[in-house]
């Protein structure tokens, strides 16, 4: 089977670093962290990886904004060489504070190839809280995104002050209608949580949990599927494993849901590479 590599950003104020590059192990791939500066001042380079994961934290202590500082000094040094990455077939992720950066870069959406032009933004949250909680997601089924195929719902972890997806009206109606809005706030049966707090954490237009480019190997998400890599990892694990038990089930077994979220753009990159 052809390894997988995968580019794990970290440094200045970056802060999920290992939990990412130890998930995308389990998923399968051989992660390597690599900080920020090595690239912009291009003692290490993009080629000879398959995936770019932008990860959680607190880029540049977000000031001017969550992601601003990250996108243009990775925008300046590296613009050219992240549109020919993702052009050439590389997938990417960019999971909270990294789903700013690429928003803030324009590497979301995407529309028309156009990997340079913000066209969407993450803004304050109406709460005007940092949130810091599980919520319930679900995938859209007509998303062309590789990293949620054969995904319904799951739950995932949210920790953000800046989350609220906004996009002016014409670009939300094509985000809609080309199904880039690849995941979305939930109620547990699936259905879209319809804007209410806390279901939907920031207030998102159209519950929007995260957004792919229009070849699918772009995604952004706000939740942290890193920090669901064990079963453990849940508040409530205790009290599933003992409803199990009483039911006489076998303890759950498989992927946690963030590692069969990450595993599916790992499996996307080796289609790739075949």
């Amino acid at each position: 089977m052809m390894s997988v590599s995968v580019l794990v950003l970290t440094g200045y104020g970056l802060n999920c670093d290992h939990e990412t590059a130890h998930a995308f192990s389990l998923a399968g791939a051989r992660a390597e962290r690599v900080h920020i500066k090595s690239l912009v001042t291009r003692e290490r380079v993009l080629s000879g990886f398959d995936i770019l994961a932008f990860v959680g934290g607190f880029s540049w202590g977000d000031d001017h904004g969550a992601g601003v500082l990250a996108a243009v000094k990775m925008g300046s040094a590296l613009g050219e060489d992240l549109a020919r990455f993702v052009e050439g077939g590389g997938l990417v992720i960019g999971i909270c504070n990294g789903f700013q950066i690429l928003v803030n870069l324009g590497l979301l959406p995407g529309f028309d190839g156009d990997y340079r032009s913000r066209r969407v933004a993450l803004i304050n949250n109406d709460s005007g809280r940092f949130r810091d909680d599980w919520v319930h997601v679900s995938a859209n089924p007509a998303s062309p995104c590789a990293w949620t195929r054969g995904l319904s719902t799951l739950e995932l972890p949210v920790r953000h002050g800046e989350g609220k997806f906004t996009a002016g009206e014409e670009d939300i109606k094509r985000l809609t209608a080309q199904g880039q809005d690849a995941l979305y706030y939930s109620f547990p049966d699936g259905s879209r949580a319809g804007g209410k707090f806390p279901e939907n954490p920031n207030g998102s237009v159209l519950d929007i949990a995260g957004v792919c480019d229009p070849t699918g190997r772009v995604f952004g998400l706000m939740p942290h599927p890193e920090a669901y890599h064990h079963f453990t990892n849940h508040p409530n694990w205790t009290r599933a494993r003992e409803a199990e038990k009483r039911l006489g089930l076998p303890p759950s077994e498989g992927l946690a849901p963030g590692v069969q979220l990450l595993k599916n753009g790992v499996d996307r990159a080796r289609e790739n590479r075949g």
